[in-house]
């Protein structure tokens, strides 16, 4: 899963457009509300009307502050569960998962071994749960725009319960309950997650930390099964998956409750629609005339100006004049240190997914969100062959199971300072760098040193991956298209995770389970497609920093012109 990491829900800096400057600013500009609706706006469907979003001064502290608090926790308890699969893969295994559908036939020497058969069946059931958490941001985003949180948290709860029982009783469905138990746990999880993000906009003075919560949830969302796999190791395997899965119906009956309750049916209104708010004018009758006003239309229009008072009073409460202008200028500056932000804000989508900016970080996205995926898969199984002991490979499968949330958590702070103060190519330079690294890592043998290191570098690299993403296609595509632009990188790259299985059989069968050659061919690619996107995005980043010097230059030589002429 992807974090959808922005600086906040809008952005305060105005579109580059053909006629405009990129350091140019206009202090009418309207705040952009970043969309998750992946449909150009062309293709919306303009009968069906969005719901109307809310105020939050309209709501009281109390409450608002209520809601954060809740959907943090519920989403620690449902958006990315999926994720800790390292953790309740050896708690399937010895429960026998698959193992009616993996007896080896006697008469056939060719057929796969029962383990290898098992651990690209369990393999599968995480890659299309990984495939259905990416791809279901699309639809996620569409009805979060188009009918409110509410209903994307039910139907998320809805998700969950079928995955749980699904889950629960596997063995007695004609189908695979494991394989579709999984898929229906991970598509509650962007319906959970993404519909909490307007909450952000309950407290917009706030609305970075309480993005940081609902991130950090997510990540440490992936430890309940790790924490499961102690309390079934600690039973003495009584407290089986059956029990586990039944049990975890509480979270979405719960959620459930919860949205009906507590939760608002509508999304909060961003920065930019509460400042039009205020500067909406009063509508005036253009047909009457002062002397024509009589008494009860001029208490009306009284009524309306104290309403009217009264509003923009609790909205200028809520905002902060001083803290809104201070982050508008932080954003300001944020563009600026970027290098390359506004280069494809003028375009329309088609036109961005055609150009070489989208598909150099798309291919990127590609390599590297199969690599992280395929590594959580086989983790165990990698380090059973590098460090050739099982018991040595145990250990780093715990360390990695406790370590992948913990690294999502921990990493949160350092991955804003290093987003919002380096350069794009900065960034996309370390991207590359660190992916290396963790490739060599990853091909050294008898080094627990090596596996340590490689878990550590892995568990922060996957957060700062997926973040550095959707901040490259906020800069470089901007908001007005960001959920058609990043939908479809995150997209495309999810239904190209299915590959996994491939890389699956190459190393049980092909390479009979070293997993070297994969990870280098991997590692190969990703370094020769992040040197090509590191070099166009230096070129242009150049190309634009020599215009704007030679903008500045011109605007200097016309005010000295002026000044002598006078």
């Amino acid at each position: 899963m992807s974090l959808n990491r922005v600086s906040s829900l809008e952005t305060f800096a105005p579109l580059l457009t053909e006629n405009r400057s990129r350091r140019s600013s206009d202090a009418s500009t309207r705040a952009r509300k970043i969309s998750f609706n992946p449909l150009p706006a062309e293709w919306d469907p303009p009968a069906l009307e969005q719901i109307q979003a809310v105020g939050a001064f309209e709501v009281p502290r109390w409450k608002r502050t209520l809601q954060v608090v809740v959907a943090v926790i519920y989403c620690l308890f449902a958006a990315g569960i999926v994720f800790g699969y390292a953790a309740i893969k050896p708690v399937l295994k010895r429960e026998g998962a698959y193992r009616d559908v993996c007896r080896p036939d006697p008469n056939d020497e060719d057929a796969i071994s029962e383990d290898t058969c098992v651990e690209i069946h369990l393999n599968l059931m995480f890659t299309t749960a990984a495939v259905a958490t990416n791809v279901a941001a699309l639809p996620v985003g569409a009805i979060l725009d188009r009918y409110g949180p509410r209903v994307c948290g039910l139907l998320g709860a809805l998700s969950l319960a079928i995955g749980a029982l699904f889950m629960s009783f596997e063995n007695k469905l004609p189908f695979d309950g494991l394989l579709f138990g999984y898929l229906f746990l991970a598509l509650g999880g962007p319906f959970t997650y993404i519909s909490s993000f307007q909450l952000s906009n309950a407290f917009p003075k706030n609305s970075g930390l309480i993005l940081a919560l609902l991130t950090g949830a997510f990540d440490a969302s992936s430890a309940l099964f790790l924490v499961y796999r102690v309390i079934y190791e600690r039973t003495n395997e009584a407290f089986g998956h059956q029990s586990f899965f039944l049990a975890y119906l509480v979270v979405p009956a719960a959620i459930v409750v919860i949205q009906f309750v507590l939760m608002p049916a509508q999304s909060y209104k961003t920065v930019g629609e509460l400042v039009e708010e205020i500067e909406e004018p009063i509508a005036v009758d253009s047909g009457a005339f002062d002397d024509q006003i009589d008494e009860e239309t001029a208490l009306l229009h009284e009524e309306e100006r104290q309403h009217r008072a009264e509003v923009v009073s609790g909205i200028q409460e809520l905002l902060g004049t001083t803290k809104a202008d201070k982050q508008a200028r932080r954003e300001e500056r944020k563009n600026e240190i970027s290098g390359v932000w506004g280069v494809m804000h003028a375009y329309t989508a088609w036109e961005q997914i055609r150009s070489p900016w989208f598909i150099l970080i798309c291919l990127f996205t590609v390599v590297q969100m199969t690599r992280i995926n395929y590594f959580v898969a086989t983790i165990r199984v990698q380090y059973t062959s590098l460090l050739s002991s099982p018991l040595l490979s145990e250990r780093i499968n715990d360390f990695f199971d406790l370590a992948l949330p913990l690294g999502g958590i921990l990493s949160i702070p350092f991955i804003g300072i290093i987003l919002d103060r380096t350069s794009t190519l900065t960034v996309l330079t370390t991207l590359v760098a660190t992916a290396t690294t963790i490739g060599i890592l990853g091909i050294i043998p008898h080094s627990m040193l090596a596996a340590y290191a490689n878990v550590c570098l892995f568990v922060l690299y996957r957060p700062f991956y997926y973040t550095a993403v959707s901040d490259y296609s906020a800069k470089v595509f901007g908001f007005r298209t960001f959920g058609t632009v990043y939908g479809t990188i995150i997209c495309f790259a999810g239904l190209l995770n299915f590959s996994q299985s491939g890389l699956d059989y190459l190393l049980h069968e092909t390479f009979g389970g070293d997993p070297v050659p994969v990870n280098v061919g991997l590692m190969a690619t990703g370094l020769l497609i992040g040197i090509a996107m590191v070099l166009f995005v230096g070129v242009k980043a150049r190309g634009i920093k020599r215009k704007l010097l030679e903008e500045e230059a011109r605007g200097a030589f016309g005010a000295s012109t002026r000044e002598w002429t006078h």
